[in-house]
């Protein structure tokens, strides 16, 4: 991973002393909470329901050790001993005191670690696949890419104000794990017919109260012109975004108002005039700093192993809830005789994305011990040990399950991303951490669970869609309706490189209602697949909503109006 360079250490630390004179003047009341507030936002502080809340910036999702441990030390020592990993690659504490900001900031630098441009109409933290420099079917690691965007992108005077803020996400394999399609600048890498590597350019992508599906505005981009075409759209974005109504100053809208071909046509023509102005075949990064970039994301020293591996197999054969945990949470790896190991941070009748303290540190120790010392953080709200010997397995497993981070559900049913909705946030409308509870609960059977196999159910408490309801196989989404949380339901919805929104059924359910529903629409399922193999999301694409329309709005229990 980036390690620090000396210019890289004084500006975080530089940043820490100039906040910690602003919290002292909003502490003594010399500034007003409304003056406060812009300036803590620029050091991701946020003020929620019930306290302050921290998002500390975890760049593409890559954490060692030494970094996991220090998190966990913050948790204990300034909030409640545990922490949220979000959909965005990055963590959040909920409870910290408003004086000890600066503090946590500070030891947050000890470890090359800060909360810049979580918060605000900047460029936000960019993310990437999570199984990025392990994955068996990665074209390039796309965390170099990730960094050098990082290091353009912090505190850009031109882009420190734009008119909504600006997320970037970075994939290198052809199967999309990022969302790269639901991002304002979406970059797939991607091998020419020549062999050259670079990217296809999507932009425009969204969730939130108009969910957009990200289109191409560049086919191939070569890897020298990444900033060039980056500063380009920016520009186009800064020059052209609507700053008069918040909720039209995302740049999906500024494409979808413009047309595909006029956005294109003035990125282009920006493009071309930053080529001209440097007068250069292309506005190359120095040689010096991708490779010093790229030289930081070199490959693990991996054992050469050979498959199969007698202890892993033995294992298998002899532990079923091994077996289960194995056939869940692994995946393939790039390097024979090891694996991608996804911990789950959705343990039945556990919040989504929540670990403790002591979790951290296990997972950490065994990062140190068995994982060359790298850990990430998913979108999908779970920790991953990208790199692990298959005869290292059955340890691991059984330290997870001693931590109580054992559960085998990854990609299943009780797999569910969730925002922390109105038990935390300001701008929820409805609860989504009890939902995901319930449905966990009544869908813990792990026989059953697997029976059903795929599905992404994905769960947001307000309009702005932070729990990605739009993109699941099962979307929900907590709305206040006449005082009461009211949940509708989508269905189809897909997060991948074939990204589609779901369709919205009909009427929404009470929170009571909500598990009913969800079993009635597994019913459906289960009934009409062709076969095992048929996902839940491939069913609906063949058979169409209507099914599952029919089975949560009987003929007589008509559908009200919404």
């Amino acid at each position: 991973m980036y390690v620090y360079d000396q210019f890289d250490r004084d500006y975080v630390r530089s940043r820490v002393a100039t906040f910690r004179d602003q919290v002292a003047r909003r502490v003594s009341g010399a500034l007003t909470e409304e003056e406060f507030r812009p300036l803590r936002l620029q050091n991701g502080i946020y003020l929620q329901l019930h306290a302050y809340m921290l998002r500390v910036a975890i760049p593409y999702g890559t954490l060692n050790s030494a970094q996991m441990r220090h998190l966990a030390m913050i948790a204990e020592r300034w909030d409640k001993g545990y922490g949220h990993f979000t959909t965005r690659q990055n963590i959040q504490y909920n409870w910290p005191r408003l004086a000890d900001l600066p503090d946590i900031l500070d030891a947050l630098a000890d470890v090359e670690m800060h909360a810049i441009q979580t918060s605000g109409n900047c460029i936000r933290n960019v993310t990437a696949d999570h199984f990025a420099g392990a994955a068996a079917d990665e074209i390039e690691d796309p965390r170099p890419t990730a960094e050098l965007l990082r290091q353009w992108s912090t505190d850009h005077p031109e882009f420190a104000f734009l008119p909504r803020k600006f997320k970037i996400a970075v994939t290198g394999s052809p199967n999309d794990r990022a969302v790269t399609k639901a991002h304002d600048i979406g970059l797939r890498m991607i091998r020419a017919d020549s062999g050259e590597i670079g990217y296809e350019v999507i932009v425009g992508g969204g969730l939130g109260r108009t969910p957009v599906v990200g289109v191409v505005v560049r086919e191939f981009l070569p890897k020298a012109d990444l900033l060039a075409y980056c500063e380009a759209i920016l520009r186009v974005y800064n020059r052209h975004g609507r700053r008069d109504n918040k909720y039209k100053a995302r740049i999906k809208i500024l494409v979808m108002e413009e047309g595909l071909d006029s956005f294109r046509a003035q990125v282009e023509e920006e493009f071309a005039a930053i080529l001209a102005r440097h007068a250069g075949p292309g506005v190359a990064t120095d040689p010096a700093i991708v490779a010093r970039i790229e030289a930081a994301f070199a490959p693990p020293p991996l054992a050469e192993l050979s498959e199969p591996d007698a202890a892993f197999e033995q294992a298998l054969a002899g532990d079923a809830i091994f077996r289960d945990w194995c056939a869940a949470n692994l995946a393939p790896h790039r390097s024979p005789g090891h694996a991608i190991v996804s911990i789950s941070l959705k343990p039945v009748g556990g919040a989504p994305g929540d670990a403790s303290a002591e979790q951290m540190r296990v997972v950490a120790d065994l990062a140190e011990r068995y994982g060359h010392d790298e850990i990430r953080v998913s979108h999908e709200q779970n920790l991953i040990l990208p790199h692990v010997a298959k005869r290292d397995l059955w340890a691991v497993h059984a330290a997870l399950v001693a931590a109580g981070l054992g559960t085998a559900n990854i990609g299943q049913i009780g797999d569910i991303i969730a925002c922390p909705g109105l038990d935390y946030c300001t701008l929820a409308t409805a609860r989504s951490i009890p939902i995901a509870k319930d449905i966990a609960q009544h869908f813990a059977d792990p026989h059953y669970s697997r029976t059903i196999g795929e599905m992404k159910i994905k769960i947001s408490g307000c309009i702005n869609s932070c729990g990605h309801h739009h993109v699941g196989h099962i979307g929900i989404l907590g709305l206040d309706k006449a005082g009461r949380e009211n949940y509708q339901i989508t269905i189809g919805g897909d997060h991948t490189e074939n990204l589609r929104l779901g369709e919205r059924l009909g009427r929404g359910f009470d929170a009571d209602e909500v598990v009913p529903a969800i079993e009635r629409l597994v019913l459906v399922y289960l009934a009409e697949r062709l076969d095992p193999e048929e996902t839940f999301v491939a069913a609906v694409s063949r058979l169409g909503v209507q099914p599952f329309k029919d089975a949560l709005y009987p003929a007589e229990e008509p559908a009200r109006a919404a």
